[in-house]
């Protein structure tokens, strides 16, 4: 649980992206707990070991726990320790994580799913530095920030009672939001070569051919409602799928189930088995060549907002050239300034 791993590069230059590490490299310095949140996947963990690489505390312990993997007594004996005898099975006294975490950082993952009763024992270490271990009677005192992590609403949980306020108080002294992939679009082709090229690097392959113009296109377009570690899947699945390893990927493997014997339970085979046709009703007549070029219009402007105005990105996500795109901005004479700018 703890790590002695190098930390991980960090890639994206993405407005929304740098504005968050900016704002981590403003919190590292200080010894005050907090939070780091964001959806699954995004990369929580990093970041929150970039606070303690960052901070003064950089040489010593860091300490990770995931705090759902592990039941509450469990969970309780790992954080605060144990004496011998403490319970059936405990032949010998055992440290816990804030012990090894004194003097650094300790990194509180899936910080929403631990128990009221051990929230209160978590927030007696932030506000006194003092913890007992189980089974114990000394007072131990302990240097520790606490970085919490969590995927989930905790203002939403305190308001609901499942949370304690007081200890969300203390640990949002300042909170870190990683932004979610979709709002990255500019981060996932160099984050894409990087996960192929550490596929390549696994594989023993002797170089990366790079993605072809089609799957660029479909890595920039999809949602990746799994984030950073959805993409980092794909990409390693789709290098690894690949048959002939001097060829460009052409397509990106999103779903590891893909496949025409994709198992369905009953209820879903009876739900499909025989879809009803749905038409779309139209109003009749039409002028068809004004309805495409309006279409056209919209998908170029949505391309163009997603893409933070980046024209080079905008060309990917349509599939089109950079070229391609300069034409039909031009033959539209689309507005291509960001309303930011």
């Amino acid at each position: 649980m703890s790590s002695d791993r190098p930390v991980q590069p960090i890639i994206g230059e993405a407005p929304a992206f740098l504005e968050m590490l900016e704002h981590v490299s403003r919190a590292a310095p200080l010894s005050k707990p907090l939070l780091v949140v964001g959806e699954r996947g995004t990369g929580k963990e990093l970041i929150a070991s970039r606070l303690h690489f960052l901070s003064r505390r950089w040489e010593q312990p860091l300490v990770k726990v995931n705090c759902a993997a592990l039941t509450e007594s469990i969970l309780e004996s790992e954080l605060f320790g144990h004496e011998a005898g403490a319970f059936t099975g405990a032949v010998k006294a055992h440290v816990g994580h804030f012990e090894r975490a004194d003097g650094g950082t300790l990194v509180l993952d899936e910080l929403a799913t631990i128990s009221l009763r051990m929230q209160e024992k978590i927030l007696r270490v932030i506000e006194y530095g003092e913890l007992q271990r189980v089974g114990g009677t000394e007072t131990l005192y302990v240097d520790v920030r606490i970085a919490g992590s969590t995927n989930s609403d905790l203002q939403a949980l305190a308001a609901e009672g499942r949370f304690r306020e007081d200890l969300l108080d203390r640990l949002a002294f300042d909170v870190i939001t990683v932004p979610p992939l979709r709002e990255r679009t500019e981060d996932v082709l160099p984050l894409a070569y990087a996960f192929a090229m550490n596929m390549v690097s696994e594989l023993q392959l002797p170089l990366f051919p790079g993605f072809g113009v089609r799957a660029a296109s479909s890595l920039l377009r999809h949602d990746w409602p799994g984030n950073v570690r959805e993409l980092k899947n794909a990409v390693e699945r789709s290098v690894y799928r690949l048959n002939d390893k001097s060829q460009q990927i052409s397509q990106i493997a999103f779903d590891p189930f893909d496949s025409p014997f994709r198992l369905r339970n009953s209820r879903h085979r009876a739900g499909t088995s025989a879809p009803a046709l749905v038409r779309k009703r139209h109003v009749l007549p039409v002028d068809l060549s004004a309805r495409m070029i309006e279409h056209e219009k919209e998908l170029l402007t949505a391309a163009l907002d997603r893409a933070k105005f980046n024209q080079r990105v905008a060309a990917n996500l349509l599939g089109l050239s950079y070229h391609q795109l300069r034409g039909k901005i031009r033959k539209h004479k689309l507005d291509v300034r960001s309303p930011l700018a």
